[in-house]
């Protein structure tokens, strides 16, 4: 058998480039952040709380607000893990300063 050079190889012929695959990457998960009702907490500081940590628009934070006071639970927007979760113990933390039970949670979309 006779070795041909690399430059002898045909178009069909392997050229030993290496190549790097990536890796597949997927979308990261989504998860809601909800607020719940009770009966004692202001409805003017949910819609401060709306406004300020989820960049409603007043109108739309009345909205959410009059929503979740209808319905028991509402939801204030979809994020990834660590955002969703940043929102929620920044919701926490001020109805805790507050003295508010606003309860916030997060669920998987």
């Amino acid at each position: 058998m006779t070795e041909r050079n690399q430059e002898d190889a045909g178009p069909d012929e392997e050229s030993g480039l290496a190549t790097k695959t990536r890796p597949a990457t997927k979308k990261p998960s989504l998860y809601r952040v909800l607020l719940l009702n009770d009966d004692y907490t202001p409805m003017e500081f949910v819609v401060e709380i709306l406004v300020r940590i989820f960049r409603k628009t007043p109108e739309d934070a009345a909205t959410i607000m009059l929503h979740v006071h209808q319905n028991g639970v509402g939801m204030c927007g979809v994020y990834t893990y660590e955002v969703a979760e940043t929102k929620v113990a920044q919701v926490m933390d001020a109805a805790r300063r507050g003295q508010h039970p606003l309860q916030c949670t997060m669920e998987k979309e």
